[in-house]
């Protein structure tokens, strides 16, 4: 299967050639302009080898072919509705499984840079269909690839990372290591989303270090960029710096402009973290100017975002007209409609993983499966079931939580003793322990102040408190029975509840960076699993019940 995005930039020089060779073959579909078409693909060492047609091959065939490695080219030179036009027109016409997966997976990838995540997921769904009954380690993992690339640009990290985990069980039984170097780079990818920039910098270094001993070095630009998200997230930002300069560098160089603008991005972004705002303006205007003149609207929505957050406290109302952009981006880009569907093909994934493994254990163990199967059913009803009542009782758990620490929050900021009392009773009924109460207090404190800064973690709190990390974890789960991940985002949801509702106007990613987010995403993210509902639906609730 084609591994996207993996040979030469230097089509962008080649753009004029490809034009005339596709007219011609579109006016003529002759052998001929056919095999013009195709020596010239080899002459760009886009084909493995020099693919050659005979006289008397039918026209379906010839038109199947030509468009299909048209899409290609013209993805690679980044003309995505170009590439769209000739996917589609090749689909019908390719016969061979392989052949059409191929362009299934191509779709799925084209309709991403796009923006179109319903129509990506459901190319890349057929695509999975096909190479899951060929059998082929190589071609699974480039689909369930495919997959996670569109579960992440459609803000669903925790599914593209089932995904992704997948993919690459795949890629190590292929042993293709180009394959292994891109699964890595989407892992690095996955994670930085999920806020694990630690596991999210190894999969990257692990990417680079594939790249650089396979001697790619446009591919290792690829992999330092996927670092820099990672040192960003773990707030290096001198060494993210420095890979970004080498990395728009390297993209400047052999004139890969998508890439170049992503660069752009992540060095304003970095640059932004530092509160050096006037800076990352520069580079977010660069990149939202590129991805405009692509028509890559998910990406054009990153660089919106950047600049309404940069120019906040330069000129607030070029800031507003940012977020305007970005809301309208967002609405067009992330509708109802398609989180239904993706989360439909995400089911159905979860479905024929089960249903191939069942059939494995069918050939080899027939006598055996009957039991296998029954017990299966059982586990897995019984798993559904306990994974639901699990989720709500947690979901009650954290909203417990952050009650008792928006009464906790009152009896800190008590300014006179009836308040306090009334906290008190309400949250224990006097009973409370004095000294188990005052380190909750602490601990809300503490969590409050580190917010803005980003040292709210179980570490930098115990460091506040004048502990170790062990103490702190033992006493916290003494007192409330909650880990201090638990506790800390509890304190987070609960100033999250409080903006909301006391400030209607405040924007959802200022809630967020307030409560110690660096995106939107991970933040709704966080509050739909405490309030099983989203920011803006909390607040459009109490609102009307207000």
């Amino acid at each position: 299967m084609l591994m996207l995005m993996c040979f030469g930039i230097s089509l962008h020089a080649q753009s004029d050639t490809y034009d005339k060779l596709l007219s011609d073959f579109d006016n003529s579909t002759s052998v001929a302009a056919a095999n013009r078409f195709f020596k010239q693909l080899d002459a760009d060492e886009i084909t493995d080898s020099l693919i050659v047609f005979k006289e008397g091959t039918s026209v379906d065939s010839l038109q199947g072919q030509v468009w299909y490695w048209a899409s290609v080219v013209l993805y690679e030179m980044q003309q995505y509705k170009a590439a769209e036009k000739y996917g589609l027109k090749s689909l019908p016409l390719l016969r061979e499984d392989e052949n059409k997966a191929d362009c299934l997976n191509l779709l799925g990838c084209i309709y991403v840079r796009l923006g179109d995540f319903n129509q990506a997921a459901s190319y890349a769904k057929q695509c999975l269909d096909i190479d899951m009954q060929s059998g082929d380690d190589d071609r699974i993992s480039s689909s369930l690839n495919t997959l996670a690339g569109i579960y992440m640009a459609a803000y669903q990290p925790a599914e593209a990372e089932n995904y992704i985990l997948k993919a690459i069980e795949h890629a190590e039984k292929a042993n293709n290591p180009a394959r292994k170097a891109v699964l890595m780079g989407m892992a690095s990818e996955i994670y930085h989303a999920l806020g694990n920039d630690e596991n999210a910098l190894k999969y990257a270094e692990n990417a680079y270090q594939l790249e650089k001993q396979m001697g790619h070095e446009w591919q290792m630009a690829i992999r330092q960029s996927q670092k820099a998200s990672a040192l960003i997230g773990l707030h290096r930002y001198e060494e993210a710096e420095t890979e970004l300069n080498e990395v728009i560098s390297t993209f400047k160089k052999t004139n890969d402009i998508h890439s170049l603008a992503i660069a752009y991005n992540k060095m304003g972004m970095s640059l932004l973290c530092q509160k050096r705002e006037r800076e990352a303006v520069g580079y977010y205007r660069d990149a939202a100017k590129i991805f405009v003149e692509m028509g890559d609207l998910m990406n054009e929505m990153h660089s919106r975002r950047g600049l309404y957050e940069s120019l906040w406290a330069i000129n607030p109302d070029s800031a507003k007209i940012e977020l305007d952009r970005f809301d309208l981006l967002k609405d067009s880009l992330y509708t109802n409609a398609t989180a239904e569907n993706l989360a439909r093909y995400n089911a159905e994934f979860e479905n024929d993983q089960l249903q191939q493994e069942i059939s494995q254990r069918r050939r080899q163990h027939v006598r055996d499966i009957i039991l296998i199967f029954a017990i299966a059913i059982i586990v897995c009803l019984s798993a559904v079931i306990a994974i639901r009542v699990n989720q709500k009782r947690q979901q009650r758990r954290t909203e417990e939580l952050t009650h008792e620490i928006e009464l906790l929050k009152k009896m800190l900021g008590a300014e006179n003793q009836e308040t306090e009392t009334k906290a008190e009773e309400e949250l224990s009924g006097g009973d409370e322990n004095d000294s188990n109460r005052q380190f909750l207090m602490n601990i809300i404190k503490a969590v409050n102040e580190g917010l803005p800064t980003g040292e709210f973690g179980v570490e930098a709190i115990a460091s506040k408190l004048n502990m170790s990390e062990q103490t702190f974890r033992r006493r916290l789960q003494s007192a409330t029975g909650e880990t201090p991940k638990a506790y800390i985002s509890a304190i987070q949801m609960e100033k999250a509840s409080n903006l909301l509702l006391s400030n209607p106007d405040l924007p959802i990613i200022e809630v967020a960076c307030q409560c110690g987010f660096n995106d939107a995403s991970s933040f709704s993210h966080t509050f739909k699993r405490t309030y099983g509902i989203s920011p803006s639906q909390y607040r459009e609730i109490h609102a009307s019940i207000s």
